[in-house]
């Protein structure tokens, strides 16, 4: 008789053992759900930081055009090394990466001239923040991807408005 006890209290012990790791193995996931989004936040907050310092490189650069024309930057590249002056101006150090997507390709929002006005993040994922930004952000509540968060710097003469969330048009002049 003993050893069919034996057999029964080991059964228990295998079964209570099998409830702990599965309790673990739920405890596990939901802290990894919740570390992820935490990690996205994390994304988010560096990809206005990135967005903020292209589009403020981009503003030095077109504001320091010499002449009376102003130009923006025929290519990210021209923010590392402005060559119309002597000696050559840096308005970036590095082209950040695209913390949304880790890679250094910014999606290009192309200027009238042919040059680049703005970038956004390449990522069609969903943005965890959707309202209550900055009021140099307002322009990113709602929007469906990280596409629609846009750094753009428009010129002084020069005004636009959204076609689409690749395509800008000029506005009207008044």
């Amino acid at each position: 008789m003993r050893s069919g006890s034996r057999r029964a209290q080991g059964g228990l012990g295998y079964l209570a053992m099998l409830f702990a790791v599965a309790l673990m193995s739920i405890t596990v996931a939901g802290e990894s759900a919740l570390w992820s989004f935490e990690r996205q936040r994390e994304r988010e907050k560096e990809l206005i930081f990135a967005g903020d310092q292209i589009r403020t490189a981009i503003a030095a650069f077109y504001e320091s055009t010499p002449g009376s024309v102003k130009r923006y930057p025929r290519t990210l590249a021209d923010l590392l090394e402005d060559t119309r002056h002597l000696p050559a101006r840096r308005y970036l150090r590095r082209i950040y990466l695209d913390p949304m997507t880790g890679q250094a390709a910014w999606g290009l929002l192309s200027a009238p001239d042919g040059g680049i006005m703005g970038v956004h993040s390449a990522s069609l994922k969903r943005p965890i923040k959707q309202a209550e930004f900055s009021e140099d952000h307002v322009d990113f509540a709602g929007k469906l991807a990280y596409t629609g968060w846009q750094f753009v710097y428009r010129g002084e003469q020069v005004r636009y408005v959204p076609a689409t969330m690749h395509q800008w048009v000029p506005e009207p002049a008044r």
